[in-house]
């Protein structure tokens, strides 16, 4: 005579979906996170400007230093936030009252017409400007 047993399996269908959520919400979170480190806002606002080069250009002292970009596009940045001419030569007047010694560096990228920079540092001569910089980059 012979006696059926038992039969204990290990695996279950319980256990194969909850196998399936698991590895569902590792791909979410892996590719939610993937994407905030991707956009994430100290990444986004760099601007990106190609500098014009110069053989006999001097190390600057950053710390404190006010940025004007002029971008490829000809938009103009102050210290990465997008302004107009009049509110670029407001901005400036109040920083050189508040502050006359700031360093002020200008970032024109190298396919911008030059009546741009001009303009620009028309604007900051006007609004008195006494420490003004040009940025470029090193050649090698």
């Amino acid at each position: 005579m012979k006696i059926a047993g038992r039969r204990d399996y290990l695996l279950t269908l319980e256990s194969v979906a909850m196998t399936d959520i698991v590895l569902n919400m590792f791909i979410f979170f892996f590719i939610s996170f993937s994407l905030v480190y991707t956009f994430s806002p100290a990444r986004v606002r760099k601007l990106l400007v190609k500098l014009p080069e110069s053989t006999s250009s001097a190390p600057l002292k950053k710390k404190g230093a006010l940025y004007i970009t002029v971008s490829a596009e000809g938009l103009l940045y102050m210290d990465q936030n997008l302004v107009n001419d009049k509110e670029l030569r407001e901005q400036i007047e109040m920083t050189c009252k508040n502050n006359p010694g700031r360093n002020i560096i200008v970032c024109a990228d190298k396919m911008v017409p030059f009546t741009h920079v001009v303009s620009v540092l028309d604007i900051l001569h006007k609004a008195g400007v006494k420490n003004l910089n040009v940025a470029v980059a090193t050649a090698h």
